[in-house]
């Protein structure tokens, strides 16, 4: 992208008429030039590591696959662009999951035209963009993970978990099987010196991990 070149972006949404208004807003602005878009995780894969768009705007909600996976697919397949999460639940799980596989913001979906637009722009330039709404103590929550040592995987498990959820239900959410699911749960155990999940659950707390 040039000061004279339109920046590309790429929009991933299962929902029709989410994708063709984004894309009609979105070329309304000359800075911005829309060069595809696709309904599923992995066709946005397959396109992204195709046409190498500047952004992607990335649902959250797509009926293949979880939005942290697609995002690190997309990294994988395409360093270089930027992916923004677009969403209708700034409360979501999926959020905090989704900026830690590497989303460079998440923005709402009732964002005014000219501010998304604007917020747009200000990723293109480098910055990290999150919606006040969404998780307002996410950052808090990045640092207390990074200082825990539990991973990404570790810490969705243990969060389902804090949740209510049984070891198959969290297997049925993730799309993980049921013994990595126990491993994981284990691994988070170990790293937070707990000797259950109750303790876990508790001990995560007061780090200000859930």
């Amino acid at each position: 992208m040039t000061p004279t070149t339109p920046a590309t972006v790429f929009v991933v949404d299962d929902h029709p008429v989410v994708r063709d208004g984004v894309t009609l807003l979105l070329r309304s602005d000359p800075c911005l030039s829309v060069v595809g878009s696709a309904e599923s995780g992995r066709l946005a894969i397959e396109r992204v590591a195709a046409l190498a768009p500047d952004l992607i705007l990335l649902d959250l909600r797509l009926p293949d696959m979880l939005a942290p996976e697609v995002v690190t697919e997309l990294r994988r397949v395409h360093p270089e662009g930027k992916i923004v999460v677009f969403t209708a639940h700034g409360d979501h799980q999926g959020v905090l999951a989704a900026l830690e596989s590497g989303a460079h913001g998440c923005l709402l979906k009732d964002a005014a035209g000219a501010q998304l637009v604007t917020e747009l722009r200000r990723v293109l330039r480098g910055e990290r963009v999150v919606d006040p709404r969404i998780l307002p103590d996410a950052g808090q929550r990045s640092d207390a993970l990074a200082r825990s040592g539990l991973t990404r995987r570790e810490y969705e498990v243990l969060r389902l978990a804090a949740q209510g959820q049984t070891n198959p239900e969290i297997a049925e959410s993730t799309g993980l099987a049921r013994n990595t699911v126990k491993t994981y749960l284990q691994s988070a155990l170990h790293k937070l010196g707990a000797r259950n999940r109750v303790e876990a659950i508790g001990k995560a707390s007061e780090a200000g991990l859930l």
